[in-house]
């Protein structure tokens, strides 16, 4: 059976969370729900906020492209609460079939490069 939208979110939500931790950030909130923006709102060094920006796309799809209009209204979600923007694609696909959609109980190849600062400025 292939993973519905909300699993593949909650499995890229997941990738991002571990390595949000692994880098120190401590969470503020959480929005696990598919659509929801940001996903995560974390601190670290006790001073700076972020909102991150998480998106799961199964293969073919470039994890690293993003909805313009939908940044420019996290930029400015960002910019009235001071917060730093950060962005997290995650590309999903079966381990076995890159072609195929992910399947429950079946391996998946994740494809996540990291965390993207976005700038404000512009």
């Amino acid at each position: 059976m292939e993973l519905k939208r909300q699993e593949l979110h909650q499995m890229g939500m997941n990738v991002v969370g571990k390595h949000l931790e692994e880098n120190g950030f401590e969470f503020l909130a959480i929005k696990s729900e598919s659509g929801s923006s940001p996903q995560f709102v974390c601190m670290k060094n006790e001073k700076e906020v972020f909102f991150v920006l998480v998106r799961t796309v199964t293969f073919p799809e470039n994890p690293e492209s993003y909805d313009e209009s939908w940044m420019l209204k996290m930029k400015k979600h960002a910019i009235d609460k001071k917060a730093r923007l950060l962005y997290a694609g995650v590309g999903i696909a079966d381990a076995n079939d890159m072609m195929a959609q992910p399947r429950k109980g079946q391996e998946s190849f994740i494809n996540y490069k990291g965390l993207v600062e976005i700038n404000l400025s512009t």
